[in-house]
């Protein structure tokens, strides 16, 4: 009797100490060749509006410039090329900050990037994007974004790419 409770304790302490957890949503990475569409910025006839929260473990204010961009897998490409604006106290800590960008419509949103420019430094918690052809979805960051390049999520062309967009579906 001793001996099996032993084994099954043996059992179950091998098993988990050699299984680790694997997070079904991803960090936000660099995009070092992402390229904004010459013809994204302010054109199109569809309005989106996009959400964005910033942790509470930001930065008590930034005055960096805060650039976004989203887009499907067709290459129909939402460009914002300036978001902040330092006197209006976007982007502080435990804030949403809502905003509408006009741009091409979309399919499904499948990427977003963000660009920051700046010393202040600035930690989203996650940004929401709502338009007209495509189910919502939100994008978690809650990181840093580092400065002078291009930052967030590219699930287009991933198989499984509905099932990755639904996992971060709002």
């Amino acid at each position: 009797m001793a001996l099996s409770r032993i084994l099954v304790f043996l059992f179950f302490y091998l098993f988990f100490i050699n299984t680790r957890a694997r997070s079904i949503i991803q960090r936000p990475q660099p995009s070092f060749s992402f390229k904004i569409n010459s013809t994204s910025e302010n054109y199109g006839s569809c309005s989106f509006t996009v959400m964005i929260r910033t942790s509470c473990y930001s930065t008590s204010y930034t005055r960096d410039q805060i650039s976004l961009s989203f887009g499907d897998a067709y290459g129909n490409q939402v460009y914002a090329p300036r978001l902040d604006d330092p006197g209006s106290r976007a982007f502080k800590p435990c804030s949403t900050d809502t905003y509408t960008l006009y741009g091409p419509c979309t399919y499904q949103i499948c990427y977003l990037y963000l660009y920051r420019s700046g010393y202040d430094g600035w930690m989203p918690y996650d940004v929401s994007v709502y338009g007209p052809n495509s189910s919502p979805v939100s994008f978690y960051f809650n990181v840093f974004i580092p400065s002078g390049t291009w930052y967030g999520f590219n699930y287009c062309g991933r198989r499984g790419n509905a099932d990755a967009a639904s996992v971060a579906a709002a």
